[in-house]
């Protein structure tokens, strides 16, 4: 990748997983990072790790008002983000829809579909004003195909596919480019938070097979926000060799 020295990233969901990884990434490439999570020791932790300048954000991307206040607070020197990754997101529980928790579903549809909604409403206005950017959305391989039990889950992955495919459109005409990355089982704590912490019927989800790890995915990320500025990469599904689509999975 090129010298970034003086571009800002933002990512959401910054405190583990895929976007740690992006975090980590993209530190190497001389982004300067903005890192917003629910977990600030987690973030403090990872900021310490990394080689470049960062501010931290304490942040649950449902709170409408705090993300408006958020990034409306940032420094002079942090306001000009030149790419947003919205990659906060989680599943719960894997429930037939006329079993399922509202609870459950809520948390979804606000995380996965609210939060993306409302962090882009903070950042894009800025980045059409200064007359450049680039939205990466992390996806799902959930938000092309649906799955037994994963009825809400899918239907709010289908969503991102949907608000990002609408957002190109929106700006197009404007040099501010929209892309999805969208992954197929990757380890990290997503099947922990779906089973509500029950680490034996998570681990189960990476049995006989290797998943993607979150560096792997990141990689991804890097490689499309990377294409020349008259390049914008759509979208990338990006799975494991095992897995051929969301339930066909070689296991051995």
């Amino acid at each position: 990748m090129a010298n970034l020295k003086d571009k800002i990233a933002l990512i959401t969901g910054a405190s583990s997983g895929i976007g740690e990884a992006t975090a980590r990434l993209l530190a190497t490439s001389g982004y300067k990072l903005i890192l917003a999570a629910r977990r600030i020791d987690r973030l403090r932790k990872l900021e310490a790790e990394l080689r470049t300048s960062v501010h931290l954000i304490e942040l649950d991307v449902r709170n409408q008002p705090a993300v408006e206040a958020a990034i409306g607070q940032l420094p002079e020197e942090w306001k000009p983000i030149d790419l947003l990754v919205n990659n906060a997101g989680l599943s719960r529980g894997l429930d037939k829809l006329h079993e399922g928790k509202i609870q459950d579903w809520e948390e979804m549809i606000d995380t996965n579909i609210k939060g993306l909604l409302f962090v882009s409403r903070a950042v894009i206005p800025g980045m059409v004003a200064r007359g450049r950017g680039h939205i990466i959305n992390v996806g799902s391989i959930a938000g092309h195909e649906v799955y037994p039990a994963g009825n809400v889950y899918c239907a709010t992955k289908h969503a991102v596919d949907a608000i990002t495919r609408g957002l190109r459109l929106d700006l197009n005409g404007t040099p501010i480019r929209v892309s999805t990355v969208d992954p197929g089982l990757v380890e990290t704590e997503f099947s922990l938070v779906r089973y509500h912490g029950d680490k034996e019927r998570a681990g189960r989800a990476y049995n006989g097979m290797k998943p993607l790890s979150p560096a792997d995915v990141a990689e991804a990320i890097a490689w499309v926000a990377d294409r020349p500025e008259h390049v914008q990469v759509a979208e990338v599904i990006i799975l494991p060799t095992a897995q051929a689509s969301t339930t066909l999975v070689s296991r051995k």
